[in-house]
């Protein structure tokens, strides 16, 4: 706009309809002030409570005596960049290791169970619990060692 004026040496109201926008937005001066203070109590609050998420501190904020909307504090929370890591959830039960699967050695050293469904020309359906000695099964399978 101001390049506009300059080179052809028009009103700020003749650039305007040029382009096509209205004058009082060119011209607009914000009246808020900088949120300098209220972005140094945002950083003050999460530095000190670090799971605090924005609706928190907008709480904070408000017993504090600030007169806040929420999707301001949102706002301000993204322009800092602030964000909560995502929790991970916590086991109820310690995972236990499991050892590494030994080669059985003798008959019934160890056994191999599971379910098998499968459906007949009829239509109906048939499961099936596989239990196999996992000692034999490699003596028939893969022969003698």
């Amino acid at each position: 706009m101001d390049r506009l004026q300059g080179e052809w040496k028009i009103s700020t109201r003749r650039a305007c309809a040029v382009l096509q926008i209205d004058r009082s937005l060119y011209v607009y001066k914000s009246k808020r002030g900088t949120q300098a203070e209220l972005t140094q109590r945002i950083r003050e609050i999460c530095a000190t409570r670090v799971c605090y998420g924005y609706r928190r501190v907008h709480i904070l904020l408000q017993r504090d005596g600030w007169a806040v909307n929420p999707k301001w504090i949102y706002r301000l929370y993204k322009e800092l960049g602030i964000q909560l890591r995502n929790k991970v959830p916590r086991r109820r039960v310690k995972a236990k290791v499991r050892e590494d699967r030994r080669p059985a050695t003798h008959s019934n050293d160890s056994w191999a169970m599971d379910f098998v469904h499968d459906q007949l020309a009829t239509g109906r359906k048939i499961r099936i619990l596989t239990v196999i000695d996992t000692f034999l099964r490699a003596i028939y399978c893969l022969g003698p060692r």
